[in-house]
C-alpha cells in the first residue's frame, strides 16, 4: 500500500469517527411538541380557571384556549438523529437547551422557576383587564387556577378571559362569538403583549383541540405561519385592547380583521 493510499485510509478512518462521536454525543438541545391547551373560561381538574369575588359575572359561550408546548427535560440526551429528526418534522422542534430552560439546572429550580413566572403573568393579567374596564383591584378580586402548566405565555388568554366574565364585549355579546379561540403571549399590567417561542407547536396543539382562531403576538407571526395548521386563522395582536377588538371585528360583518 502506497504512502498516499495509507493516507487517505487514515484520514477516512479519523472522519469517520468524528462523524460517529458528532452522531453519538449529547447535544445541548431540547426536543419540544404540542403541548396541551384549557379552556380559561371553563374549568381545569374540576376547578373554574378563573374566579371572580366582588363584582357580577357573565355566562359565557365558546372557549378561550391557552395554549402550551412539552419538552425534553434538561438532563435528556438528545442526539444529532433526534435535531435532524426534529427539523423534519412538523409536530418537533428542536431548541437550544438555554431558550426553553433559561433558569436553573435541575428539574425543581426549574419547576420553581416557572411557577413564579405563572404566579406573576397572572398578576399581571388581572391587572390588565381591569385597567381596561376602568375596574378596581380593591373591590373585584381574581383567582386563577391552573395545574401543571408555568410560564408566562398565558397571560394573553388569562387576561381575554377575565375581559369577558366580567364584560364581553361589552355590548352584551362574548369575546368569542361561540367559537372556539386560542392564542398564546406575555402581557403587562398596560397591557401590552409580549413574544413567547414555540409558536408553530402551538397552533397545532389548537387545532388539535377545536380551535379556528388562534391569537399571536405580532413579532411572531412569520413563526406562526410556517407550520400553520390548515383552516386555522391567525390574528396578530400586539396589546389586550388590540385583541379584544379584533375578536369583536371578527363576529361584525363588513369589519376588517388584522392578519399576519
Amino acid at each position: 500500500m502506497s504512502a498516499r493510499v495509507r493516507a487517505l485510509v487514515l484520514c477516512t478512518a479519523l472522519v469517520l469517527a468524528l462523524l460517529l462521536t458528532a452522531a453519538l454525543a449529547p447535544l445541548p438541545y431540547s426536543v419540544a411538541y404540542p403541548g396541551m391547551t384549557a379552556n380559561v373560561l371553563g374549568a381545569d381538574k374540576g376547578k373554574p380557571v378563573i374566579t371572580i369575588t366582588g363584582a357580577g359575572t357573565r355566562k359565557t359561550a365558546g372557549q378561550l384556549r391557552m395554549t402550551s408546548i412539552v419538552a425534553t427535560g434538561p438532563d435528556a440526551s438528545v442526539h444529532l438523529s433526534d435535531v435532524l429528526l426534529a427539523w423534519f418534522r412538523t409536530d418537533e422542534a428542536a431548541m437550544p437547551r438555554e431558550a426553553v430552560y433559561p433558569v436553573g439546572s435541575n428539574t425543581e429550580e426549574i419547576a420553581e422557576h416557572n411557577a413564579r413566572q405563572m404566579r406573576q403573568s397572572q398578576d399581571t393579567a388581572t391587572a390588565a383587564a381591569l385597567g381596561r374596564l376602568g375596574r378596581s383591584a380593591k373591590d373585584i378580586k381574581v383567582k386563577l387556577s391552573l395545574a401543571d402548566v408555568g410560564g408566562p405565555s398565558a397571560g394573553l388568554m388569562f387576561a381575554l378571559g377575565i375581559t369577558d366574565k366580567l364584560a364581553g364585549d361589552g355590548k352584551g355579546g362574548d369575546l368569542t362569538g361561540g367559537r372556539t379561540v386560542a392564542g398564546t403571549g406575555t402581557i403587562d399590567a398596560d397591557g401590552k403583549v409580549g413574544a413567547v417561542g414555540g409558536v408553530p407547536l402551538k397552533t397545532q396543539a389548537a387545532h388539535r383541540d377545536g380551535a379556528t382562531v388562534f391569537l399571536v403576538p405580532e413579532q411572531e407571526c412569520a413563526d406562526a405561519r410556517a407550520e400553520l395548521p390548515k383552516g386555522m386563522r391567525l390574528i396578530p395582536v400586539t396589546t389586550l385592547d388590540g385583541a379584544v377588538k379584533a375578536l369583536t371585528a371578527l363576529r361584525t360583518k363588513g369589519a376588517t380583521v388584522p392578519s399576519c
